[in-house]
């Protein structure tokens, strides 16, 4: 399979725009109708999609929940699929995980921060956001140079 539908490159430009709700309508509707594969590439992108979502709502369980499913999804795509760089996606969304369970839920309020646009970040955590961002923790859906 060389091409994906342009269906999901809008679900892409949305996942890297932080339009995750959006990015998880998208991709759903593709894994809806889909066969593998791509539609567990489908699923493990929304999954990653709905766990940013989370992460913003401070939802600690639900985000490491679902980086974690979409993470064992995608892997099996692994390195590439399509001209899509999965393993540096995964290897940043095993990252962020990592950091997550690393810190606990007590913390979800400075990552949280991370998939907030700068508008809505609070005050007290831009320098906190500032070196996260730094460490890229957020995974970007990007193509194969």
């Amino acid at each position: 399979m060389d091409e994906l539908p342009p269906a999901f490159w809008q679900g892409v430009e949305e996942f890297n725009q932080g339009q995750y709700y959006a990015c998880h309508d998208t991709l759903e509707a593709l894994w809806m109708e889909a066969t593998d594969p791509p539609k567990s590439l489908y699923q493990g992108f929304l999954q990653v999609a709905v766990a940013c979502y989370h992460l913003g709502n401070k939802n600690w369980q639900g985000a490491v929940i679902l980086l974690g499913e979409g993470i064992g999804r995608l892997q099996s795509y692994e390195p590439e699929f399509a001209g899509l760089d999965i393993e540096t996606f995964v290897d940043v969304s095993a990252n962020l995980l990592e950091c997550l369970q690393k810190h606990g839920p007590e913390q979800v309020a400075i990552f949280s921060q991370l998939v907030l646009p700068a508008h809505q970040q609070s005050e007290s955590a831009s320098q906190d956001v500032s070196l996260m961002n730094r460490l890229t923790l957020l995974p970007k859906i990007t193509t194969v140079e």
